[in-house]
């Protein structure tokens, strides 16, 4: 009688429930309280950066000019990449040439205290 008790076990199959029954959602996590809530993927909204020099025309890049240089120099006295200050790439290179040239002129310091 134990074996047949064993062979039953071994002939019944689970069914995987369908894509359409599972409580899981990718956009729907379990909050607190244990219930499936939707939770948006982005927390910020992005705003769109211009160039500082498209913007304006009058602003020349000069290496003589430091308060404007230092508007592009982080606070350990690096070049702040594009991504941070939103210039475009032809006048971001032109800045970080300037911003060397004024290093060498001893305009700014290389980097702060």
């Amino acid at each position: 009688m134990e074996e047949k008790k064993t062979e039953e076990k071994k002939t019944e199959v689970k069914e995987t429930p369908k894509k359409q029954d599972r409580p899981y959602n990718k956009y729907k996590k379990k909050d607190t309280s244990g219930k499936y809530r939707k939770f948006d993927r982005k927390k910020f909204i992005f705003k769109k950066k211009f160039c500082f020099f498209c913007k304006n025309k009058e602003a020349v890049i000069d290496y003589k000019d430091v308060g404007l240089m230092r508007r592009f120099i982080s606070e350990s006295g690096k070049i702040t990449p594009r991504r941070f200050s939103g210039t475009c790439a032809k006048h971001q290179r032109k800045l970080a040439i300037e911003i060397k040239k004024a290093r060498q002129m001893a305009l700014i310091s290389f980097t702060e205290k």
